[in-house]
């Protein structure tokens, strides 16, 4: 598997070679190390190659790179992943223009059941924050994956909000490992390296080029199974990703806000050119994706009604079941219900065995 390995990522690194002549010259040839044993006359004739690339592609430097390439992966804990390996993204092998090599640090779940890209501006609202808060916390019951670019703005307040969630996260970036852009998300990358984890398919060295962050975006797009737009100017990454979602079939949602913002003219220009549908809640996005259906045949105990509760209590234990550990202040934040209310419910609901309170006023379901 490593000397495939080692051909694999020295043919992505061949000049005009991108991922589809790439998969190209593996069928031609049979196997990546195939590719570097043929002849300069034998590549000639495979079609959309000739003369120019069959010469690079037998430019010796290019495995000298690949072989300290494999060894800086060991000493920096990466895995490398190519397209032919069975754990290569199921979602990623689907399109012949996803990455011929990715590579891995943290353990995520390539294969996850469900998975939402949620993205936007660099430079949200408040407002815009708290929808990409409130939508992941309202999806956790659905166990999904958060996927996004580890960019300043929606795409770290995506990420933060999956870690807080205990959902996994994936951050795709436009560079390779050996630094973190932006710098200010270093110690979010690092949280992220539990049972959630970091994607690029750039080498170790590779800086964040502008260049890069456009091919980013498609792979965002193709391991989403839903993409969430959350404030975006008409122009700019995120429209980007949107394109790239809809190429390839996906289901893509946007978030309305006031048409005098320019921050949701990308939203609404999506919505009007039936490119996404407009979305408000959570719940919205889990019936559309069916996810509610499929839950309901397997709820856990808790997350049933309890008998004799008034609305606000049936809330509050509904809240909970989505989110354990929830602080005092955060519960009255999502309900919107006063302090008094919140203390006064938890309490009766606590006499009655259906809550129990953590150190730090933090509240769990009873048997939890």
């Amino acid at each position: 598997m490593e000397s495939s390995l080692l051909y694999m990522i020295a043919l992505s690194q061949v000049p005009k070679v991108g991922p589809i002549l790439g998969r190209t010259l593996v069928a031609y040839c049979g196997s990546p190390e195939a590719v570097f044993r043929s002849s300069v006359r034998e590549l000639a004739r495979i079609p959309q190659i000739g003369l120019v690339i069959a010469r690079s592609i037998q430019d010796t430097s290019l495995l000298h790179a690949a072989e300290q390439e494999l060894r800086i992966l060991e000493r920096e804990g990466i895995t490398g992943i190519h397209y032919l390996d069975e754990r290569y993204p199921s979602r990623l092998a689907h399109f012949e223009e996803s990455p011929l090599v990715i590579y891995l640090k943290g353990q995520p779940p390539l294969q996850h059941g469900r998975t939402i890209g949620v993205i936007g501006t660099r430079t949200p609202t408040p407002a815009g924050r708290i929808v990409a808060e409130e939508l992941i916390n309202g999806l956790a019951a659905h166990q999904v994956m958060v996927i996004s670019g580890l960019a300043h703005g929606i795409d770290s307040t995506a990420h933060h909000a999956a870690l807080s969630a205990g959902l996994p996260t994936i951050g795709i970036l436009g560079h390779g490992f050996q630094t973190i852009y932006p710098a200010a998300n270093r110690s979010l990358a690092k949280k992220m390296e539990g049972n959630s984890g970091l994607m690029t398919e750039y080498p170790f060295a590779t800086l964040p080029d502008k260049d890069n962050f456009p091919m980013r975006n498609r792979v965002i797009a193709a391991l989403s199974d839903a993409l969430v737009v959350i404030e975006s100017k008409e122009r700019g990454g995120s429209m980007i990703t949107a394109e790239f979602a809809n190429r390839y079939h996906k289901d893509v949602f946007a978030v309305p806000g006031r048409v005098t913002d320019p921050l949701s003219k990308g939203c609404h220009l999506l919505i009007k050119r039936h490119k996404a549908h407009l979305l408000e809640h959570a719940e919205d996005l889990a019936e559309f994706m069916g996810w509610d259906i499929d839950d309901q045949k397997n709820a856990p105990p808790q997350a049933a009604l309890f008998h004799d509760l008034d609305p606000d209590e049936q809330a509050i234990i509904d809240e909970i079941a989505r989110q354990p550990e929830l602080l005092i202040d955060d519960l009255g934040f999502r309900l919107q219900m006063p302090p008094s209310k919140i203390s006064s419910s938890l309490l009766n609901l606590e006499f009655r065995g259906l809550v129990r309170t953590l150190p730090g006023k933090r509240y769990i379901l009873s048997g939890n």
